[in-house]
């Protein structure tokens, strides 16, 4: 059986982030990186729907190792995923990856102090096994294989396209078509503009508002920066001022939320026609940061809305018919194409069910330690940005912390390290405090988080970047051990 040191699973932003602190950490360990599809990038390479992007800037999406270089602060899809190949390539990390390999199941042997990993791999999907001392799994936290898709009545009797974006078709035909996308989040607002480019018209219909702030897609100091200092200076002051204006936001919108809520409504008075019901489509109804803010670059989604290609409609669906969707207001919606822009499905460690001698782990019964561990399962770290801010930030500050424990390990002779919760009282609270739908949805099945440190969840790169790169490895909550367990013992999972 093969054994490697540490095994990553995903091969996207959080994996290649992993491989390469690896390299240089922890440069005489022998790791490999697992990829359960035929192709790197994940999240990147996934969705191909028309003018997917991000909606974070690339000096914080980007990583901390890895300068970004274009002029747009705000990426296209397809430049991002050039980035991640280009880093892979550059840094040696390709060579590491192995495509079409998925991992099916996990099994930590207290005997052996190591993780059995079953995984299927090849045309026919064949079943190997092979160990590791340390799992560090970097595979998001949405299901690639489905997203989530209501049923709509009578959508059967729809006579055009119904579409997902995570599956959007290669040859879909739009053009001068009437489109309606259901769905007022992250891809809805990127999908109006650029299907307004070609389509007839395009109706995004929410059931209620979103908040929506438009920045430019180029950050003109940025790009002046990088002309007159070297790159990686440039791109290095850049990150800390996005990154201090961003928890300087977030902060403000917490502590004084219906004065950043007057703030942001007053900036996107100015972007939409004077007659135009501000209040009905973009004013929600929940303060600023209790879901994620929607990014709209160079104002796109008002331009479109604007010169009379787009258009809002807040209302309920009633049902589907032949030429479109009925609202429960009696209005009807004319439609060619529906895009069903409804969010994600939330999975849990990529749905891969992991067992601690042979018995299994049930992940939403765990606590979860600095937002990375979870209580009673040795050697496992998931890398999980942040919610607030790019996830970039976060999965740099996971996998550095990772080499730490690594080093720690061998320096001090020790075989495994396992977050315990002990006898001391949690407040057991949802790992996510975010009331968006998609997150509502699935937290039932996530680790809890407490109510104190290191098992609360911080959504604050500052208190992170201390905690991870400058706090105490061996504290009164992670345990280590220095050899396998005696002949039947095993670790407990409380």
């Amino acid at each position: 059986m093969e054994h490697l040191d540490v095994l990553i699973v995903g091969a996207g932003i959080s994996g290649i982030s992993g491989a390469y602190h690896l390299k240089t950490s922890c440069p005489s360990k022998r790791f490999a990186i697992f990829e359960g599809r035929s192709a790197i990038g994940g999240t990147w390479d996934l969705f191909r729907y028309p003018g997917i992007r991000s909606d974070s800037d690339m000096y914080t999406l980007g990583f901390s190792f890895k300068p970004w270089r274009e002029a747009k602060a705000i990426a296209d899809g397809p430049a991002i995923l050039r980035y991640l190949h280009e880093t892979a390539n550059e840094l040696g990390i390709k060579s590491l990856i192995r495509l079409n390999h998925r991992v099916v199941a996990a099994d930590w042997d207290s005997q052996q102090a190591r993780w059995i990993i079953t995984y299927r791999h090849g045309p026919n999907g064949e079943l190997t096994q092979l160990s590791a001392n340390f799992i560090y799994m970097c595979t998001g936290y949405y299901n690639y294989l489905k997203g989530h898709r209501p049923d709509f009545p009578g959508e059967d009797a729809f006579e055009g396209d119904i579409i997902h974006p995570q599956f959007w078709p290669e040859h879909v035909d739009y053009r001068g078509k009437r489109v309606v996308i259901i769905g007022s989040g992250a891809t809805a607002v990127t999908l109006v503009p650029a299907m307004a480019e070609t389509a007839g018209h395009v109706t995004m219909l929410q059931r209620s508002p979103t908040y929506v702030v438009s920045r430019p897609g180029e950050d003109a100091f940025a790009n002046w920066l990088r002309k007159v200092l070297p790159s990686k200076l440039a791109y290095g002051l850049i990150r800390w001022r996005n990154v201090l204006f961003q928890l300087y936001f977030y902060t403000m919108a917490r502590k004084f939320p219906d004065k950043v809520k007057e703030r942001l409504l007053a900036m996107l008075r100015n972007e939409l026609p004077v007659d135009f019901d501000m209040t009905r489509h973009f004013t929600p109804s929940y303060n600023p940061w209790d879901q994620r803010l929607c990014l709209v670059p160079d104002s796109d989604l008002f331009t479109a809305i604007k010169s009379g290609k787009a258009s809002v409609a807040t209302d309920h669906i009633d049902h589907f018919d032949a030429g479109g969707i009925m609202l429960t207001s009696g209005r009807h919606l004319d439609a060619d194409v529906i895009v069903t822009a409804t969010g994600l499905e939330l999975q849990v460690l990529s749905g891969v069910p992991f067992s601690v001698d042979g018995r299994r782990v049930d992940f939403a019964e765990t606590f979860s330690y600095k937002g990375m561990m979870f209580s009673g399962v040795p050697n496992l770290a998931s890398a999980f940005g942040y919610t607030n801010a790019s996830w970039t930030l976060k999965a740099d500050l996971t996998a550095e912390y990772v080499c730490r424990l690594i080093n720690h390990m061998d320096s001090n002779g020790q075989a495994y390290c396992v977050p315990q919760k002990g006898h001391e009282e949690l407040e057991p609270a949802p790992w996510l405090d975010f009331t968006s739908g998609y997150v509502t949805r699935a937290m039932a099945s996530f680790p809890k988080q407490g109510h104190v440190s290191p098992w609360k969840v911080h959504q604050n790169y500052l208190l992170d970047l201390l905690a991870f790169r400058f706090g105490k490895l061996d504290d009164s909550v992670m345990h280590f051990a220095a050899r396998p367990a005696p002949s039947g013992s095993s670790i407990s999972l409380d």
